[in-house]
């Protein structure tokens, strides 16, 4: 749920929230740092007690995985010294580049705003308050830019240099932490345990044409590339296989559950030996095939999931072996055709050296448009959306306009719905407005406390949980074919949404409904008023900003939701050895995608008031500080991110196009108030200043071309100058080094059903595997397991 949108639609009309802005702003600030407060001590308190939520990867069995204790023997009130000296570095070590670089964003947001806060306390507080008063103005309003005075405009000069000097300021910033991360993204790609896998040798091409959509053509089209080719597939006619895997799994995991009760159940009622073959069929566990289990034919659970696995296993075997006699078999390559009619597949392809991948990534490999060229590199199978993979080109640059259609449309009728929820928290006042509603006044109290209360806050929770989940259906449906590369497109759809309705719409309906009363009055006061009242709203931004830091930060730190749900889940759903270990063991992870506009929104909005009203600097330098060594924390000790979907780092850059659009609506709105400004005399004292911020805006313009044009080029791939290193060998129990295996998206072999007593002869027998091992049963039926699953990698 946004936490701006609560605040809007909860609080009510804004004009409410402008006369009560210093109260609502202190009682914000007193009851979220009690919160903070408490969050921080039952923290100190449960943290020693709770490993399996506060430090889960302490206690991984794998080695690769695992984290050192925090505080190991220490004090119990060492924790905020430990956090505090995490190392950035071992972010990367443990959770990849994409966690290092989240973590470096907000770390150079904290030292941005930390120079904000400083600065704009010491000049433009004072400014801003001292010997002028405008209006009502009064309490947090005193410090803001429109309590300066018609008879004092001057003093929007010293407004005018803190914007330039803050912006260069994030220039330099921004300047700094590009090099920084090209600088660690090579090292990171070139480094002794990327370069020695399979992944970083392998690129996906996407678009492919019939005439090569055989692993001999390809070989052929390769043959001069530097280097060599090592190995290569295609997924055509492979269409079926994720949905075979997908039911195989099912499968396997009905099986685990059903063996587990039946094993339960026999163990507790002393069934004679507890074999499965000597029971009867009544005892065993049964359920019917239909949808959702509720109808269809009943099947006993063991014997259907046993012979649903049979089935997959043979029919992956085929579609393997199929693939297998077409891997060498050349068809003939055509000129005729239209390309809306061909059928396109995809191909992976792996280099015998990675610059060669990068290298034949960067090349132009058909000679019609868009065949062939959409291709990633660095990619890992565990990555892939596989049913993305045989779309024809054409076919998604249509996919990409109806997304981002609709995507435009989401943001622009999403208001609806909101704006309903926010009239439903607002029912006594409309009675009062509209004598038709007067009927309101009849429901009993209690009720209308639940519907103007309780009710909103809860629907407008369940609708923004819905906007992450139908952004990335849209990015899905745009056609990406790996996972991160959805995130990615999520990421950028999902801050636009937060920009334009946890920022624009909110500002806007602040600054034009607290001024209409006045403006109906006298229409002539229309730039005297925009410019007095529109700072003014910046008053929610501070409140939003300390609920965001504060109760953000508190969350975070105590887990709230997994503290809850941990001893819940294990009682509801801890039966089988693998649903115990996962809820015991498991690691959470993070979605990039929506989490990083969480935080640029936050940023953007502390840019654009961060001359308006610089109370908010401080604020917001302390929400990314705290946020940096919380993070930090986190993602070594609770989050554990897939090393398959790794980007390398690509959501950073975006992060960082992300603060230019806050650099954007900050000059143009610090333009809009000097170019509207009026003197005692009426006249438009201030626009010089909106000159210069307008040739501050073009440089601002130029600076992120600038950026874009020479890091652009090094976001993606590796230079030739990194070239130099040994040559590179494949290890060998990577499935996809060997020239004759199975394809990489057949995953074979078949995972194991994890069981937990000696009873699985009859799952060996219907060709399924099983493993007994880190699994035990007691006398009364209960599962303890006692190390990792044995397909855990």
């Amino acid at each position: 749920m946004s936490q701006a949108h609560a605040l809007f639609y909860i609080l009510g009309p804004m004009e409410q929230v402008d006369t009560a802005s210093t109260s609502s702003f202190l009682a914000t600030l007193s009851l979220n740092a009690i919160v903070f407060v408490a969050a921080i001590g039952l923290f100190t308190v449960t943290r020693p007690h709770l490993k399996s939520i506060y430090e889960p990867r302490a206690s991984v069995h794998l080695d690769s995985k695992r984290a050192a204790p925090l505080t190991g023997s220490r004090s119990l009130l060492y924790w905020p010294i430990a956090m505090y000296n995490i190392d950035c570095r071992l972010v990367l070590d443990k959770n990849g580049a994409d966690a290092y670089f989240f973590v470096r964003f907000l770390r150079m947001k904290a030292r941005i705003f930390f120079a904000l806060w400083i600065i704009s306390w010491a000049i433009l507080l004072p400014l801003t308050s001292a010997g002028s008063h405008v209006g009502t103005n009064s309490q947090l309003d005193r410090f803001t830019m429109g309590n300066v005075q018609p008879d004092k405009l001057v003093r929007y000069w010293a407004h005018l240099m803190c914007t330039w000097i803050f912006t260069f300021w994030v220039f330099h910033n921004v300047w700094r932490e590009m090099q920084h991360f090209i600088l660690i993204r090579q090292e990171y790609l070139t480094s002794p345990s990327r370069t020695g896998s399979i992944q970083a040798h392998t690129f996906l091409v996407t678009g492919v044409p019939a005439s090569y959509s055989n692993p001999a053509a390809l070989r052929e089209l390769f043959k001069d590339l530097s280097g060599g080719i090592n190995n290569m597939w295609t997924t055509s006619g492979l269409e079926l296989i994720p949905n075979i895997a997908h039911r195989r799994m099912a499968a396997i995991t009905k099986l685990e559950a059903a063996v587990t009760k039946f094993l339960a159940m026999a163990a507790r009622e002393n069934a004679g030996s507890g074999q499965l073959e000597t029971t009867t069929k009544s005892q065993r566990p049964s359920h019917r095939v239909g949808i959702f289990g509720f109808w269809g034919k009943k099947v006993d659970s063991i014997e259907w999931a046993c012979s649903e696995i049979a089935t997959c296993n043979r029919l992956l075997a085929q579609i393997s072996r199929d693939s297998a006699d077409d891997h060498f078999k050349t068809r003939p390559r055509t000129a005729g055709g239209g390309i809306l009619s061909w059928k396109t597949c995809a191909a992976f392809i792996t280099c015998n050296s990675r610059i060669s991948a990068h290298m034949a990534s960067k090349a132009l490999l058909h000679h019609k448009p868009y065949l062939m060229s959409a291709k990633y590199v660095d990619v890992s199978w565990k990555d892939v959306v596989w049913n993305n993979l045989n779309q024809n080109p054409y076919e998604l640059k249509l996919r990409m306009l109806v997304s981002y259609a609709a995507t435009t449309a989401l943001i622009i009728f999403w208001t609806v719905p909101a704006a309903f929820i926010g009239l439903a928290s607002s029912l006594p006042s409309l009675a009062a407005t509209a004598p038709w509603l007067s009927w309101i006044d009849m429901i009993p109290t209690w009720v209308m406390g639940f519907l103007s209360g309780i009710l909103p806050p809860v629907l407008l929770a369940a609708v923004m949980m819905l906007v992450p989940l139908s952004l990335r259906s849209l990015a899905v449906f745009e056609g990406k074919p790996t996972q991160s590369a959805v995130e990615l497109s999520l990421m950028t759809r999902f801050f636009m949404f937060q920009v334009v309705h946890s920022f624009l719409i909110i500002t806007v309906s602040s600054g034009i409904v607290a001024a209409l009363p006045g403006l109906l009055r006298a229409p002539t006061s229309v730039p005297t008023l925009l410019a007095q009242r529109l700072p003014q709203a910046s008053t929610f931004f501070l409140t939003f900003t300390v609920l965001r830091g504060l109760s953000g930060a508190a969350n975070g730190l105590l887990q709230i939701g997994p503290l809850i749900l941990y001893h819940t889940k294990l009682f509801m759903l801890g039966s089988t050895p693998r649903s115990i270990y996962a809820i015991k063991y498991g690691s959470r992870s993070v979605q990039w995608g929506t989490l990083f506009p969480d935080f640029t929104l936050l940023a953007v909005i502390g840019l654009v008031y961060s001359v308006i009203s610089p109370i908010i600097n401080g604020i917001a330098c302390f929400a990314f500080f705290v946020f940096y060594h919380l993070y930090k924390y986190l993602l070594v000790w609770q989050f554990a991110q897939p090393r398959g979907s790794d980007s390398g780092g690509q959501f950073f850059p975006r992060a960082v196009g992300h603060i230019f659009v806050g650099l954007y609506i900050q000059q143009i709105c610090m333009a809009g108030l000097f170019f509207l400004a009026r003197d005692e005399r009426n006249y438009p004292a201030s626009a010089p200043q909106g000159v210069l911020i307008s040739v501050l805006l073009v440089l601002t313009i130029l600076f992120q071309h600038f950026i874009n044009d020479s890091f652009g080029p090094l976001h993606h791939g590796l230079p030739l100058t990194l070239a130099d290193s040994p040559r590179e060998t494949h290890g060998s129990g990577d499935n996809w080094s060997r020239e004759n295996d199975f394809h990489p998206i057949i995953p074979t072999p078949s995972p194991i059903a994890w069981l937990a007593l000696m009873q699985a002869k009859s799952c060996h027998d219907a060709g399924v595997n099983c493993s007994l091992q880190n699994a035990e049963m007691n006398a009364k039926g209960r599962v303890k397991v006692t190390g990792p699953p044995p397909d855990l990698e």
